[in-house]
């Protein structure tokens, strides 16, 4: 079962590396030193797309609700409180995941920087699409 874990664990590298044309860690990985230092490049990664896409979400929800400020501390409240409830989530998710990984090698953190890497891809993404109902009822149908 350990070998199998050490491959699923290499299969998503590099899904998380930046766009930039600069070298990552993510290139030629061929050793289990190498696939860890890119995962945790990977986790580093999305979870600064993460801060980013939390931002532009109380940015847009700041610009849309500025003139109701009840409303606006509620909103951004209710955020605050569904991001920290995510994160518990995200960090108890993964954590049974690397349950079975090799507890004495990279495999377990390879494992887990992964897991992490992906959640918080997956929820950048969602967070992109929160706050945006304004700018979509401003945009006449075609």
């Amino acid at each position: 079962m350990k070998p199998m874990l050490w491959l699923l664990a290499i299969l998503p590298l590099g899904a998380y590396a930046a766009d930039d044309d600069g070298p990552t860690p993510c290139d030629n990985v061929e050793t289990a030193q190498q696939s860890l230092d890119c995962s945790a490049y990977n986790r580093k990664t999305a979870e600064g797309e993460l801060e980013d896409a939390y931002n532009g979400l109380t940015a847009r929800i700041s610009a849309q609700y500025g003139d109701q400020p009840q409303v606006l501390k509620d909103y951004l409240n209710k955020v605050r409180i569904a991001q920290d409830l995510w994160r518990k989530l995200r960090d108890d998710d993964c954590a049974v995941e690397v349950l079975e990984a090799d507890k004495d090698g990279n495999a377990s953190q390879t494992a887990e920087n992964d897991c992490m890497a992906q959640r918080s891809d997956e929820r950048s993404e969602y967070l992109q699409t929160l706050g945006t109902q304004a700018d979509e009822a401003d945009t006449p149908d075609n």
